[in-house]
């Protein structure tokens, strides 16, 4: 017999060996002799009181052995010799689309302007200490997408779109951590990621996929409506069947490639800010309600914000406990930032981004002429902006929280994670004011739900303009874009996902929408 029951922990408990044991024996008033194994569904932290609580949903095995299988078995096959998909990007949604075509006895050949993970190391190091921004091997693209080097976390709320539990699988069948099937919110980390997407480069390589690095797209031709082949900057042209076009938000060239040949795009809301910066023990001493250092048992704190100004959120986006704050630049002349955590999250710094909702119907007016790339323009517009405020180079302009608020300039800033360096600067007159005076008030209303989170101990950091893509491309039911037969716009870069997860997931749809279409 299987029982799933909802145990509650709390410190002193946690810390006892069999604990989950004992609970479990008392909850269900059987022996604990009886019981063979307890395995843990689900962990969470309940921190809202003093109190700290950890939530476990768990199955209870009565005179039953525990199942070593996991739910998915995940069977490729040799497709050396199968018909062909094109993959244009190999973040998450690429990665997923093409494992799911071997799966489905078609060969994937995956063609991505980047570099592989090691070798995308060294252009990352040019970015942090010599400032140098490599446009096609950076924090976005390149081997993964920008979540390999960029935090991999794994949270989402897709939940109906595709099966996550699949995705997760998946991720340790590939060498993840079993830890992210049970944590509440699942995290990889930057120092875990590469030597699991290397073992996804193996698995599609070793059962007949290709896979073509630094080797950049740049034309689509089109005859009658449907996609023919594709131009690469080498000079190679190659025939297609399908492609599916998973180049993420960040692939500008790839939304203005299809602007110029009046392929069907939509203008997309987004949302755009900065990037917030405390001590970790600050964030930790507000949600553990504790002084000093929280409790080793306890993982750095995270935290959620979401607050009204004039109609439009204001709200936390990947906040990354114990993590970095990284130059997420894809071109030279602009500075752009992002956050990420190793597995451990023990940085001695908290950040996150803190963006406001834009709407694109009313929010750009003077870009009007760029059509459906007027939120990409506005977009590059603010990263110019915070480039020259930065000194122009990858240093970013900064600010104390406070004196943000204030509008005053500040005489000095806070240590930081972010290695190009910050460069004391106006953020509170810089940002356009549908932003920067949402962001003020929002501010304070975070301060008051977190006492002492509203503090010049914090820095503000921008530009956080890389959120979700300005731009959709629009696509039938059946997953292929609306004019072009044999296109499949997919993932962050299609306005269709949100993250690793739905976008590995959005992957795979794709992938099943390309071969049903064949």
């Amino acid at each position: 017999m299987i029982k799933e029951i909802q145990l509650r922990v709390n410190l002193i408990e946690e810390r006892q060996e069999n604990n989950l044991l004992y609970k479990a024996s008392k909850q269900l008033g059987i022996d604990k002799n009886k019981i063979s194994a307890v395995k843990v569904l689900r962990k969470s932290i309940d921190a809202r009181k003093k109190d700290i609580i950890f939530n476990y949903k768990v199955a209870v095995y009565i005179n039953e052995e525990v199942p070593e299988k996991p739910d998915y078995i995940f069977e490729y096959q040799d497709v050396s010799n199968a018909k062909e998909i094109h993959i244009i990007g190999f973040g998450p949604a690429g990665m997923y689309a093409a494992l799911r075509c071997i799966e489905l006895g078609y060969k994937p050949i995956v063609l991505e302007r980047g570099k592989n993970v090691q070798d995308r190391r060294r252009d990352l190091k040019a970015i942090n200490q010599d400032q140098i921004v490599n446009e096609d091997s950076n924090y976005c693209f390149g081997e993964g997408g920008a979540g390999t080097y960029s935090d991999g976390k794994l949270y989402t709320r897709s939940l109906k779109r595709g099966d996550v539990r699949r995705i997760f699988e998946n991720l340790v069948f590939q060498g993840a951590t079993s830890q992210i099937l049970v944590d509440a919110h699942p995290h990889i980390g930057t120092n875990k990621l590469p030597k699991i997407i290397q073992n996804i480069r193996e698995t599609i390589l070793k059962f007949g996929g290709e896979i073509h690095f630094e080797t950049k797209v740049i034309d689509f031709v089109v005859n009658n409506n449907k996609l023919q082949a594709i131009q690469l900057q080498n000079g190679k042209e190659m025939t297609v069947n399908a492609v599916i076009l998973a180049t993420g938000h960040s692939a500008r060239d790839i939304y203005e490639l299809l602007h110029k040949k009046d392929i069907a795009l939509k203008a997309k809301s987004f949302a755009m800010g900065v990037r917030v910066e405390h001590p970790q023990e600050i964030i930790d001493q507000i949600q553990y309600h504790c002084s000093g250092k929280r409790d080793e048992l306890l993982p750095a704190a995270a935290y959620s914000l979401v607050h009204q100004v004039n109609n439009r959120g204001v709200y936390s986006f990947c906040m990354c406990p114990g993590g970095f704050i990284v130059p997420a630049a894809t071109a030279n002349g602009e500075v752009v930032v992002n956050g990420m955590s190793p597995s451990r999250r023990n940085n001695k710094f908290a950040n996150s981004g803190i963006v406001v909702e834009l709407d694109i119907d009313k929010d750009f007016k003077k870009y009007e002429k760029f059509g459906a790339l007027k939120g990409l323009e506005f977009q590059k517009d603010l990263e110019k902006i915070a480039f020259f405020a930065g000194g122009r180079t990858q240093t970013a302009p900064a600010q104390r929280l406070v004196d943000f608020v204030d509008g005053k300039l500040s005489p000095e800033l806070n240590d930081t994670s972010y290695q190009p360096g910050l460069n004391s600067a106006p953020l509170h007159s810089l940002l356009p004011k549908i932003i920067g005076s949402r962001l003020r008030k929002g501010f304070v209303a975070f301060g008051q739900k977190m006492h002492g989170y509203y503090t010049n101990e914090a820095n503000i950091v921008g530009v956080e303009s890389r959120t979700s893509s300005p731009v959709n491309i629009p696509r039938k039911e059946n997953l292929e874009h609306i004019e072009i037969k044999g296109l499949f716009p997919c993932g962050e870069g299609g306005g269709y996902a949100g993250g690793i997860v739905s976008a590995a997931m959005d992957g795979e749809r794709c992938a099943e929408a390309a071969i049903l279409n064949l």
